[in-house]
């Protein structure tokens, strides 16, 4: 090449260099803003603005749409016992575990400081009570090691509640979840339970 297009060429390079790296670091600053670091899981917005969507694709659709709420067992007490990093250690463990238990579909979010949820497109309240023994019984399973020492047995209380038995809204599919969650540890943690929510008839279109 002549000096000339061999400059061209060179300037090309460098601005589609610039290009991509802008683009990966758009990337990157995109998936901070929706993931949590510790765990790999979406956040509790993102959880917020996809179920929101997916509801509305339920609806016109006629399909179902399923969320679980997840919380580890006595939490407190295991930070207490070991210290915050064991219980950070826990905590991404659970994450590994939650990544590798649910469909490509589904929404797996860290929502709290040791309480998950999980948006399930499409699946109905049976299948989603399914996936969540499951769940239950693979907790039962992880081994958390951290420094060197076994941490112990983990449990987690799961509550399930589905589009459209138990709410028609995503935040009251939300709350609906949460309910059984707390009732599930009412009733002695290391369970599943479905939620008893029936959600409101919408309004009568008055009288022609």
């Amino acid at each position: 090449l002549t000096d000339p297009r061999q400059q061209l060429v060179s300037t090309v390079a460098e601005h589609v260099s610039l290009a991509l790296a802008n683009l990966k670091l758009e990337e990157t600053l995109r998936s901070q803003s929706i993931r949590d670091p510790l765990t790999g899981l979406f956040n509790r917005r993102y959880m917020e603005e996809t179920l929101e969507r997916e509801l509305r694709r339920a609806q016109r659709n006629s399909v179902p749409l399923s969320v679980i709420m997840v919380d580890v067992d006595h939490f407190k007490r295991f930070n207490d016992e070991h210290g915050h990093d064991a219980g950070d250690a826990l905590l991404a463990e659970l994450g590994r575990l939650l990544r590798g238990q649910v469909r490509v579909e589904d929404v797996p979010c860290r929502v709290g400081r040791e309480e998950f949820a999980i948006g399930m497109p499409g699946a109905a309240a049976k299948d989603a009570l399914r996936r969540a023994e499951e769940l239950r019984e693979a907790a039962h399973r992880l081994r958390i090691v951290h420094r060197g020492v076994s941490l112990g047995a983990v449990s987690i209380s799961l509550g399930v509640a589905a589009y459209p038995e138990h709410a028609a809204a995503a935040d009251a599919l939300l709350r609906a979840s949460d309910s059984a969650l707390y009732r599930a540890k009412r009733e002695g943690r290391d369970r599943v339970v479905v939620s008893d929510v029936i959600p409101p008839l919408p309004p009568e279109s008055p009288a022609p």
